[in-house]
């Protein structure tokens, strides 16, 4: 796999590049926003793992423009930890969030986590029906468009997903072991809270939070607001 990393600090970069490296993967190291923004153009990536504390442009728009012009996966990597920073970058495109410091090889589980998401299977499945409406909700199956009353909704592939599989089942509680292994394709769950992150976006993005519903302990709900 073609990783490009954006990181601006030269200590945290070979590591990661060793890394990496040593786990099979081909990684483009550029230190500033504009020239990150540079090799996604020139070499389309397959992944890029992304600082958000450069020196030239914050990660966030950085992010954003990645997201404008490419579908490529991308991981955020930054020291920045509130909920705030988690969310402002899931919605600017970003598919996963990883807290500094962190362990490499929870790095490389995300980034193999990341690319399985990013591959489109294949099924024996009936194909869908062409959209589904739930109140002022419509989800175009068929051409991946979300509008609610009417309005547009933007959403990175992610979180597409996770919204087909909480309202498969309206009122049903999900269990986050569930909807990992439906959305991740992964048992496992890190410190990051990245699904917690995920629902705190799609919520803002559908207009209120009162679309999925959080039950203690177990997972989360999809409900139609009144």
């Amino acid at each position: 796999m073609r990783v490009l990393l954006i990181e601006d600090d030269p200590a945290v970069a070979a590591g990661i590049v060793d890394a990496l490296t040593g786990a099979s993967h081909t990684v483009r190291h550029e230190s500033t926003g504009g020239a990150g923004l540079q090799a996604v153009r020139d070499d389309a990536p397959d992944l890029v793992v992304l600082d958000l504390g450069l020196p030239d442009i914050d990660g966030t728009d950085v992010c954003r423009s990645i997201r404008a012009e490419s579908t490529v996966p991308i991981i955020v990597v930054s020291a920045r930890s509130d909920e705030i920073d988690r969310v402002l970058a899931l919605e600017m495109g970003a598919d996963d969030f990883l807290v500094k410091p962190f362990g490499i090889r929870e790095l490389i589980a995300r980034i193999r986590a990341v690319s399985r998401r990013s591959v489109v299977e294949t099924t024996n499945a009936a194909p869908p029906l062409p959209e589904r409406r739930l109140g002022p909700l419509v989800i175009d199956l068929r051409g991946q468009r979300i509008t609610v009353d009417g309005e547009p909704v933007h959403l990175t592939s992610i979180e597409y997903q996770l919204l087909l599989f909480l309202s498969q089942e309206p009122g049903a509680v999900r269990p986050r072991s569930d909807i990992l292994r439906a959305v991740w394709k992964t048992e496992w769950f890190g410190a990051s809270k990245t699904l917690d992150a995920h629902v705190a976006a799609l919520r803002k993005k559908l207009g209120s939070p009162a679309w999925i519903e959080s039950v203690r302990a177990v997972g989360f709900r999809f409900e139609i607001p009144a």
